[in-house]
């Protein structure tokens, strides 16, 4: 089934392009364009918002490339023709080094294996392609059991769109270096609020001013827009000023990859299939779930997190703590429906709501 609605965009015609900006549109944030020849119309993106947009094997013509790159696009060549990126039989997992392992994020392992998924989604690509990301994925699993044995695991959820420098992105770093203290800190992997609290974690055997430093560096380059390549120099940077690191997890999807993963996390478990990532984060933590302020992203996983405490045994259920009294109560008020859904049940006195992540932090260990 082609997905025409929601978080994503797929044009894969000049008259399907056409005819969506024809209705007004002016924002491609979260479009994929994927092999059209622009060459002959450059007014179609003329006073577009391209920030957020991804153009996979498109043709353009003159600097509209470089226009669109500098305008937040990620311009991506077509590897309909290249080797599989990525190892479906792999033994481990990913680390940052490996995901970036070229200067340029688009020549980089994670940025061809995005393009990669995107020809070969299953409605484009023959089942060879198909296979390959249910064999990467199934390998991605059993790497990630065997990381996880021995460890207690706590979960940060939260934003994307948190940007370094906001108190909410250095809150979600304060409660990673909390945690990551005596338990194995896990997030979804990716910008926001999730590089922030696997940066905490990595910085968790050391003192909270080295942290206040690395915030502060960090700080210069806000996000990953415009430039991804910008964004992962000055976290590489913050990683070579404290080498030495608490481990911590990292489990991403090329679903979103135009949102880049993070490099603080000591191992990433990258998916291709998104429904699969998700509900493999939410189990790997045992030791309970943070949930700071979010958007619709971090609300599904309150109440993805909610319906398996719901259906547990007292001795399967794992805490969860909501940050942010105003946010969970009046902003997007998941609260009141998650205190309704706990009473009564063997959950109801793991669900925790906090107003900061120092209290956050007590309640887990």
């Amino acid at each position: 089934m082609r997905r025409t609605r929601g978080r994503t965009v797929d044009v894969t015609t000049l008259a399907d392009l056409e005819r969506r900006l024809d209705e007004g549109v002016r924002s491609l944030s979260g479009w994929r364009v994927r092999h059209l020849d622009l060459r002959g119309r450059p007014d179609l993106l003329q006073d577009r918002d391209v920030d957020g947009a991804t153009f996979l094997g498109c043709d353009f013509a003159g600097d509209d490339a470089t226009r669109a790159e500098a305008g937040g696009a990620i311009v991506l060549p077509s590897l309909a023709d290249r080797p599989l990126p990525v190892d479906p039989a792999r033994t481990s997992l990913y680390t940052a080094p490996e995901l970036y392992d070229a200067p340029r994020w688009v020549d980089s392992l994670d940025g061809r294996a995005y393009a990669w998924s995107q020809e070969a989604r299953a409605d484009v690509a023959p089942g060879e392609a198909a296979l390959a990301r249910v064999l990467h994925d199934h390998a991605i699993d059993v790497a990630l059991d065997a990381w996880r044995l021995g460890r207690r695991v706590v979960g940060v959820m939260g934003g994307h769109q948190a940007r370094r420098g906001e108190q909410v992105y250095d809150d979600a770093a304060r409660l990673g270096h909390l945690l990551g203290d005596r338990l194995t800190v896990a997030t979804g992997g990716g910008p926001g609020a999730m590089e922030a609290a696997n940066l905490g974690a990595r910085l968790a055997g050391r003192p909270a001013d080295s942290l206040a430093e690395a915030l502060s560096l960090l700080a210069a380059v806000p996000t990953y827009r415009p430039s991804v390549d910008a964004w992962v120099a000055s976290a590489m940077e913050v990683r070579e000023r404290w080498p030495e690191a608490r481990d911590n997890l990292a489990i991403p999807t090329w679903h979103y990859g135009h949102e880049p993963p993070g490099v603080f996390a000591t191992a990433i478990a990258k998916y291709f299939r998104n429904a699969t990532r998700e509900a493999i984060l939410l189990e790997v933590c045992d030791a309970g779930i943070v949930f700071l302020p979010g958007a619709a992203g971090t609300v599904q996983e309150v109440f993805q997190d909610a319906c398996e405490n719901y259906y547990a045994d007292a001795s399967g259920v794992a805490p969860m703590v909501l940050v942010g009294v105003e946010h969970w109560t009046r902003t997007l008020p998941a609260w009141p429906l998650l205190e309704a859904l706990a009473r009564d049940r063997a959950m109801e006195r793991f669900v925790h709501l906090v107003d900061t992540v120092e209290e956050a932090a007590v309640l887990l260990g």
